[in-house]
């Protein structure tokens, strides 16, 4: 007569880990960061996928945990479809699905949504192991208000479409957070520092839970002047997290905006000179839009 092989301990962990799609959370910087539910749904899962396979195997290689004979698929921008109908079959059949992405929380600027939807339209389960998240991280740290916050992604990369991006969050009553690369780093800052104005809190996190974790704050003008002295701070790879403080609402009258939008106006146009003024003055765009309406048909006539 054969004995089960599978120990009280195996069978409790597998009660545990239900059927379904998994996205499991890893850590942005120190190995030990990860969740004990993530190793357990990692351990445990039928089918393990990732943005990239080398970053999960150095992870599971790292806490011991064997891929043995399991699948394990790459999932990303440019999979094909092949992999993806491995995860289909998966799901259908009844099988635990484990995602992870390459640093934090699956979903958050990660190619996560397509596996999260074909579960849900197979009527399998999602489920979450939580963890580390770079956009929570760099909040808590950056000492700006955390009652409100609004993710904006990374800024894009051509300069029409960043601007237009950073117009839409200027007059934001929220904390911001965005991310950029090394490469377009300062160009964005520059930006920034333009739309919203050199009083603008900011704080710059790199290499978040690293051992050279390092976050710069202040106004964004100060900010600015550090790094020129300091350029060694921008690292040559990996992401930068920027936190950007909410507009500080002041009172202020038609004409103290009109005195700054009669500058303004002679540089950008309407839509221009209000989201820049706007940004600046911590008011909202839609009463300086207004403003410099009026402004430009009186100069017109």
């Amino acid at each position: 007569m054969m004995q089960d092989s599978e120990t009280p301990a195996d069978k409790r962990l597998q009660n545990l880990v239900p059927t379904g799609l998994h996205l499991v959370a890893t850590p942005i910087g120190r190995a030990r960061d990860i969740t004990l539910h993530a190793l357990d749904v990692l351990r445990q899962a039928d089918v393990l996928v990732a943005e990239d396979t080398r970053v999960l195997r150095k992870l599971l290689t790292l806490h011991g945990i064997a891929v043995g004979d399991r699948t394990l698929i790459a999932h990303h921008d440019h999979s094909k479809q092949r992999g993806f109908s491995t995860i289909e079959a998966a799901l259908l059949d009844g099988k635990i699905v484990a995602y992870a992405s390459d640093a934090g929380t699956p979903m958050v600027s990660d190619p996560g949504l397509r596996l999260v939807t074909l579960a849900h339209e197979l009527g399998a389960a999602v489920h979450a192991a939580p963890g580390p998240s770079s956009i929570l991280t760099a909040l808590v740290l950056s000492g700006l208000p955390t009652d409100r916050f609004f993710f904006g992604g990374f800024l894009p990369v051509k300069a029409a479409a960043r601007q237009k991006r950073l117009e839409e969050v200027s007059t934001i009553e929220a904390t911001v957070v965005l991310f950029d690369t090394p490469k377009r780093f300062l160009t964005g800052l520059n930006a920034m520092a333009d739309l919203l104005g050199s009083e603008r809190d900011i704080a710059i996190c790199r290499e978040l839970t690293k051992r050279h974790e390092q976050v710069v704050r202040g106004q964004m003008g100060d900010v600015l002047d550090h790094l020129v002295r300091d350029p060694d701070y921008v690292p040559e790879k990996g992401e930068l997290v920027i936190v950007i403080g909410p507009p500080k609402l002041r009172a202020l009258s038609d004409a103290d905006i009109e005195e700054m939008l009669t500058e303004v106006l002679e540089v950008h146009g309407v839509n221009g000179a209000a989201a820049h003024v706007a940004g600046a003055l911590g008011v909202k765009k839609s009463r300086v839009y207004s403003l410099a309406l009026k402004m430009k048909r009186r100069s017109d006539m």
